[in-house]
């Protein structure tokens, strides 16, 4: 029976230890720290908090899906940028040339620094939006689109800085 359990715990040490650093989120890197700078909003139309919601977000995200430490300087990685776009548009129109839906849109400008790895350095726009009925005010779908579209960018972002396919 000991010969039993000493075969399967070694069996399942093998299993586990991998050829490096992976997990089961695809992250693949030798850092051991990340650092999210605070993402300035610098957009035309310039929303209150927006700001530091969506650093937060970024945050969290990368906190949640590795075993990164988030520091306040000198950090393997380094996140930083700033929003560029706040935009609301009308999508569709009704037969009375009037809008039927709008478009929340938000774009981030995003610096991202590997000093583990220079070459895996990048400056990216990304962007996502929510599409809200017309006779909706954007102040009532306010934290639903939020959270949808920081949820899409953060981890897109996410996959163009850790998640190696």
């Amino acid at each position: 029976m000991k010969k039993r359990i000493l075969f399967f715990l070694l069996t399942l040490g093998i299993t586990f230890s991998g050829c490096g650093p992976y997990s089961f989120t695809g992250v693949n890197t030798t850092a051991s720290s990340y650092q999210v700078n605070f993402f300035q909003n610098n957009a035309p139309i310039v929303e209150p908090g927006l700001d530091i919601r969506f650093t937060n977000a970024l945050q969290d995200l990368i906190l949640n899906q590795t075993n990164l430490q988030l520091v306040n300087a000198n950090a393997d990685l380094v996140y930083e940028g700033e929003i560029v776009e706040y935009r609301v548009s009308p999508m569709s129109a009704t037969a009375n040339q009037q809008a039927a839906q709008n478009r929340l849109t938000i774009g981030i400008n995003v610096r991202f620094y590997n000093n583990l790895d220079p070459e895996q350095d990048f400056e990216r726009r990304f962007s996502f939006f929510y599409d809200y009925p017309a006779q909706t005010q954007l102040v009532q779908v306010q934290e639903e689109a939020y959270e949808e579209i920081f949820e899409r960018i953060t981890q897109d972002i996410f996959n163009e800085s850790l998640a190696n396919w």
